[in-house]
């Protein structure tokens, strides 16, 4: 039987990955804004955690909702910095990654933020039949990765990932 792609049936679900949000030295402010957007959509988010820059934690946080959620979205680990491991980690889990995303990602952004753009490594990944995407740590990096790539093609995506 084939799934369903309506707001009732795609489960979002959220893991910010932040030593500093973790320990609670700086506030989450992707959580409450992600939340936001997806009800102004009609979706909900279904799960979310904040994980420190762990890859044990972090691989082990994606696989878990994988049985769980239809789309994950992992904040934060995208950079150049020692500390980014978010994208290296779901690499090593993963399928398949999608490049499309991440040119697509950095494209937009360049076009908002400028050249800084090459600094993120942006992506997204299938990781047992779901979908993963990572993103830069900062909301307007989520609000632009959901609203101009994501929500325009989730149906689509969800759809292709439950055959």
């Amino acid at each position: 039987m084939e799934k369903e792609s309506n707001p009732e049936s795609i489960r979002f679900c959220l893991i910010v990955t932040s030593d500093h949000v973790y320990r609670r030295l700086k506030e989450d402010k992707i959580t409450p804004m992600l939340r936001e957007i997806l009800g102004h959509h009609g979706y909900r988010l279904k799960e979310n955690k904040v994980v420190p820059n762990s890859p044990e934690l972090i691989a082990e946080a994606v696989l878990n909702y994988a049985s769980r959620c239809d789309i994950i979205v992992v904040t934060g680990g995208t950079g150049p910095s020692r500390r980014d491991v978010s994208l290296d980690t779901v690499k090593v889990i993963a399928e398949k990654e999608m490049v499309g995303f991440g040119e697509l990602f950095r494209y937009l952004t360049y076009i908002e933020e400028g050249t800084k753009t090459w600094l993120s490594r942006a992506s997204a990944f299938i990781v047992r039949g779901r979908l993963v995407i990572v993103v830069p740590g900062s909301p307007t990096a989520s609000r632009l990765a959901l609203e101009k790539i994501i929500f325009p093609e989730m149906n689509h995506i969800v759809k292709e990932l439950s055959k």
